[in-house]
């Protein structure tokens, strides 16, 4: 009995032990923190120096994590210790189920406590690499917008030269084609006029027909325009009357 009781107090002086240091630790991890957000908080105008920008920094928050977790898996262990001593108890009694309950709490407290703080920090961590990167596109913007709105231009002048050359090749490659269509007419015509005027050599009688008909469509013609004008006259005539 006296050997149980001795395991039960040392497992609560380990217990105690454990949560004063992650206590520590945890106060210390929050000033962390903190001074992140007050860095943050200062250079929130001058955007020249970044939340985490020192290395040092990056190392000392990633080694307290570690350091804390690793004490709360200790202290885990001494609960889960302290359960199973309890589970050997046949009656145990109210003040240790009451200090075995305090514990457990005051481990998941400090669980809590400690995923919180680390969550705010890495939120402050992103979010500082998120506004350094946009500051460096914007940076880098800067620096190169009168070069690539110069650019933009050239490129935009040698298109539309590039648009003129192509609406001038169209129009002489138009002209061309108009112009050989033309020449093919021509050739055409002159054949026909050719072919015409050696079968009107080779055959005066036709000549001769085609001189007649084209004297009697004169005369036809004559005749034609005396008889309008003549029922042109009689229908004035018979108007006026």
């Amino acid at each position: 009995m006296a050997k149980e009781s001795s395991n039960w107090e040392e497992l609560r002086r380990q217990a105690r032990q454990l949560e004063n240091e992650i206590d520590l630790k945890l106060v210390s991890f929050s000033k962390l923190g903190t001074s992140y957000g007050s860095q943050d908080y200062r250079n929130e105008n001058s955007d020249t120096v970044p939340l985490l920008s020192s290395s040092n920094s990056e190392h000392m928050f990633e080694t307290m994590a570690l350091e804390i977790e690793q004490l709360l898996s200790k202290l885990t262990d001494v609960n889960d210790k302290m359960i199973s001593y309890c589970q050997t108890q046949t009656a145990p009694g109210a003040t240790v189920s009451h200090t075995l309950q305090r514990h457990r709490d005051i481990l998941q407290d400090c669980t809590h406590e400690f995923q919180k703080t680390k969550a705010n920090i890495q939120a402050r961590k992103e979010r500082e690499q998120l506004l350094s990167s946009v500051r460096k596109d914007i940076d880098a913007y800067k620096s190169s917008s009168g070069l690539n709105r110069r650019t933009d231009l050239y490129l935009k002048e040698h298109e539309h030269i590039r648009n003129s050359e192509k609406m001038v090749d169209d129009q002489i490659s138009i002209a061309v084609k108009t112009k050989e269509e033309l020449m093919s007419q021509r050739i055409a015509m002159k054949a026909i006029q050719t072919k015409m005027t050696t079968l009107v050599n080779r055959f005066p009688v036709i000549n001769s027909i085609i001189q007649r008909i084209n004297l009697r469509k004169r005369r036809d013609s004559i005749i034609l325009a005396i008889v309008i004008s003549i029922c042109l006259i009689l229908f004035i005539i018979y108007t006026f009357h």
